[in-house]
């Protein structure tokens, strides 16, 4: 464990960036030769419209960077936080629960409040309104949708008492599962079964970009898939009957130009029009 906190008590920018476009150059080769579908779509210019929401989202983390450690050395040095209230804790036990409460706290709790608030579900839709999800559309976030995810990590962060280590290896896991399960691939029946007991994988959250609800608003978890089955909101679906994006916004020229996605959260609200057509 000693070499793990080491290395991501210390993990150089670029080794991050190489997780990032690594994560996404493997899985998107991994989609060009097992593809769960056939996209009649430009791949490049799909990528470069959630490249450009990648970039927007780098903008907006980097300058705040200092506030999530300032929150993880405040927290540390003040003893406080979750992982401070059993002291001398086996640091696999500090690890595992610290990812899982990050995750529930600052992945799984700000997904689920972005569907259930008008106000930032409007920010969401942009991920939401991709017809062709991939590996590229793990980043598909408007930029005021960065900003609140960015707000629910800190959050997380001094709830937890995480030290940076243990964020850092987080945003990893996190940045990696995130590719993975958007990936345009399929896990046979038997492997499924197995690994999403433990992480959220590609089938179980395809399920949450099928175009209407109540589908849309299921399986909300990045890391681990423990989450939505505790709190009852997982649910399957035959992978061959997922439709992508959203009801809401089925017009190309508004869920496939950067100019249009921009746009979507000033835009009048629209309520859904599937089999659950309110939202609160």
């Amino acid at each position: 464990m000693q070499w793990l906190i080491q290395y991501f008590g210390h993990i150089p920018s670029s080794h991050r960036s190489a997780i990032l476009v690594g994560g996404i150059l493997f899985f998107w080769l991994i989609e060009g030769s097992w593809p769960l579908f056939q996209f009649q779509y430009n791949k490049w210019r799909h990528a470069g419209v959630n490249f450009f929401f990648t970039l927007t989202t780098i903008l907006v983390n980097f300058p705040l960077a200092f506030i999530l450690v300032k929150s993880s050395n405040w927290a540390v040095d003040h003893q406080f936080g979750i992982l401070h209230l059993i002291p001398n804790l086996p640091l696999w036990i500090q690890a595992l629960a610290g990812l899982l409460l990050l995750d529930l706290i600052g992945a799984w709790t700000a997904h689920w409040v972005q569907h259930k608030v008008k106000f930032l579900w409007r920010f969401h839709i942009i991920h939401h309104a991709d017809q062709y999800v991939d590996t590229t559309t793990a980043n598909r976030h408007h930029p005021g949708e960065s900003l609140v995810r960015f707000i629910f990590t800190a959050l997380a962060i001094l709830i937890t008492g995480a030290p940076m280590w243990l964020i850092f290896l987080y945003q990893s896991l996190s940045v990696i599962l995130s590719q993975f399960n958007h990936a345009n691939i399929t896990l046979p029946r038997w492997l499924d079964a197995v690994v999403s007991l433990v992480v959220v994988t590609p089938n179980m959250h395809h399920i949450h970009h099928h175009y209407i609800q109540p589908y849309t608003d299921s399986n909300y978890g990045n890391i681990f898939s423990v989450w939505d089955r505790l709190f009852g909101t997982f649910k399957k679906l035959d992978q061959q009957k997922i439709i992508y994006g959203i009801d809401t916004h089925p017009e190309a020229k508004e869920n496939s130009k950067v100019s249009g996605l921009l746009r979507i959260p000033f835009q009048k609200y629209r309520p859904a029009i599937g089999e659950n057509s309110e939202k609160n």
